[in-house]
C-alpha cells in the first residue's frame, strides 16, 4: 500500500529490475566482444579454408562455437531478464560419424543463426553499454553533486565542477542556485535511466529470442506435437465416456428388458396376466433405453446438426436447458463438419456449466464469423467465479481449452466474482 502511494517513476531507479537491467547492459559487452572476435576469425579461417578439405572442420567447429555462446546469452538473459528462451533443437548427424555431424552443423539453419547474432550484437552491446553507462554516471553524478562538490577545493584546487574555462576565464558550478540546477538536470537522468534500460534490454530479448531460439517452423512443429496428443487423449476419454454411458445406461436396461421379456414367455401359458404385467414393465424399458440412446447420440453428433446447421442445432440445447437461453447465429454459411462439431460440443458443454454452476437467471449463445475465425459467446448473469485452472472436474473450462487448442482455437473466460461470466471461443472458419 505504501508502495503504490509513490509514483512509479520515481520508484524505477531503485527497483530491482532496473539494475538487472542495467547489469544486462554491462556483461553484455565483454562477452558480445568475446562471442565476436572468435565468431569472425574463425569463419573466416574456415571461409578461407575451404579451397582445402580442411575448411569444412573448421567451419562446423565455428558453427558449434556460436552455438555453444548462445547458450551462454539465453542463460544470461534468463538470469537477468527474466525471458526463458528455449534451446534449438541440438545437431544430429545421420550416421552418428564426424563427417556427418559436421555436414549437419553446416545444413542447421539455427547455427547460421548463431553466427549472425555474433555478428549483429556486437555493434549494439557497444551501444547499449554507452547509453546506459552514460546515462547512469551523468544521472546520479549529478544528482548527488551537492553531496560531493568538497571533493574539488579539498583535493583538486577548485570551487567546484567546472563547466567551461579557457586561458582568462573559468566558471565553475559552486553556488546554491547553480548546484541545484546540477541536480535538477541530474535528476531528469536518473528518471530517464530505467526507460532507457528498459528499451535496450527489450531489443537484447528480442535479439535472443529471434536468432538464438528455435525456429518459428520447429515451434510449430513442437506445438503440433502438443496438439496431436491432446487429441488422442481426448479422442480416449470420449470413447471411454460413451463406453461408460453404454455399459450404464441402455445397456443395463436391455439385459433387464430380455429377463423380463423371457419371464413372460414362461408365464404366458399358466399366467396370461403376469405376462401381460412383465411385458408391459419390458415396454417401458424399451422406451427408457431408446432416450437414453437418444441423448448419448444426440451428445456426439446430433441428427439436427447434419440435416440443418448450428442454428437449428444450438436452439435445441438451448430449449432443453433449465435456465431461459436466447440463441443468435449470424453465419455467412456453415464450417466444415469437424469445425462445427467442435463448436455445438463447446456451447453444449458451457450451457451444461451454466446449468450446474452459475445459478443465473438467464443465458445468451452468440455465434457470428470474424475474418477466417469462427466466433462463439456464452454469457451468463450467476454468481460468476469460473476459473479454467481450477481443472476439469469442476467446471470442464481446461477440458474445452484443450480441445480448442488442438485445431488452433482459443478459450477466454472473463468470470469475476459476483457475476457476470462471458466465455469467448475462437475456432478456425474452414467453410
Amino acid at each position: 500500500m505504501e508502495s503504490s502511494l509513490v509514483p512509479a517513476a520515481l520508484r524505477a531507479p531503485f527497483q530491482g529490475r532496473t539494475w538487472r537491467g542495467f547489469l544486462c547492459t554491462l556483461v553484455g559487452l565483454p562477452l558480445s566482444v568475446l562471442w565476436f572476435s572468435l565468431a569472425v576469425s574463425l569463419t573466416a579461417a574456415g571461409a578461407g579454408l575451404l579451397i582445402t578439405f580442411l575448411g569444412v572442420p573448421v567451419l562446423a567447429a565455428s558453427l558449434a562455437v556460436c552455438r555453444g555462446f548462445g547458450a551462454v546469452e539465453r542463460a544470461r538473459v534468463r538470469a537477468l531478464l527474466g525471458t526463458d528462451v528455449p534451446a534449438p533443437a541440438p545437431v544430429r548427424g545421420r550416421t552418428g560419424g564426424a563427417f556427418s555431424w559436421m555436414a549437419a552443423m553446416l545444413r542447421s539453419g539455427a547455427s547460421w543463426r548463431h553466427l549472425l547474432y555474433a555478428v549483429v550484437h556486437f555493434p549494439w552491446a557497444v551501444f547499449s553499454f554507452s547509453v546506459s553507462l552514460a546515462l547512469f554516471t551523468w544521472g546520479w553524478g549529478l544528482f548527488t553533486y551537492p553531496v560531493w562538490r568538497w571533493v574539488f577545493p579539498a583535493y583538486l584546487g577548485q570551487d567546484g565542477l567546472q563547466l567551461y574555462g579557457d586561458e582568462t576565464h573559468a566558471l565553475y558550478l559552486d553556488s546554491p542556485f547553480e548546484m541545484g540546477v546540477t541536480c535538477a538536470i541530474g535528476l531528469l537522468f536518473v528518471l530517464a535511466w530505467p526507460a532507457a534500460v528498459r528499451g535496450l534490454t527489450a531489443v537484447d530479448r528480442f535479439l535472443v529470442a529471434g536468432l538464438l531460439g528455435p525456429g518459428r517452423l520447429a515451434e510449430r512443429v513442437t506445438e503440433l506435437e502438443s496438439d496431436r496428443g491432446a487429441v488422442v487423449d481426448t479422442a480416449a476419454a470420449d470413447l471411454r465416456r460413451i463406453e461408460r454411458d453404454l455399459h450404464d445406461g441402455p445397456q443395463a436396461r436391455l439385459a433387464s428388458l430380455a429377463m423380463d421379456l423371457g419371464l413372460a414367455r414362461e408365464t404366458l401359458a399358466s399366467d396370461p396376466g403376469a405376462a401381460a404385467v412383465l411385458v408391459d414393465e419390458a415396454h417401458g424399458e424399451v422406451k427408457l433405453a431408446l432416450k437414453e440412446l437418444r441423448d448419448l447420440a444426440r451428445g456426439i453428433h446430433p441428427a439436427v446438426l447434419t440435416d440443418r446447421g448450428l442454428d437449428a442445432a444450438l436452439s435445441s440445447v438451448a430449449a432443453r436447458c433449465s435456465v431461459p437461453v436466447s440463441v443468435t447465429v449470424d453465419l455467412p454459411g456453415r464450417p466444415v463438419a469437424a469445425i462445427e462439431g467442435l463448436a455445438y460440443f463447446v456451447v453444449t458443454e458451457l450451457l451444461e456449466n451454466v446449468t450446474r454452476h452459475s445459478r443465473a437467471r438467464r443465458a445468451s449463445v452468440d455465434v457470428w464469423r470474424s475474418g477466417g475465425r469462427l466466433m462463439l459467446q456464452v454469457r451468463d448473469d450467476g454468481v460468476g467465479g469460473a476459473d479454467p485452472a481450477l481443472g476439469r472436474g469442476l467446471t470442464g473450462l481446461a477440458g474445452l481449452a484443450e480441445r480448442l487448442r488442438a485445431v488452433d482455437g482459443v478459450l477466454a473466460v472473463d468470470s469475476p466474482a459476483g457475476g457476470p461470466t462471458t466465455v469467448t471461443a475462437e475456432l478456425p472458419w474452414r467453410a
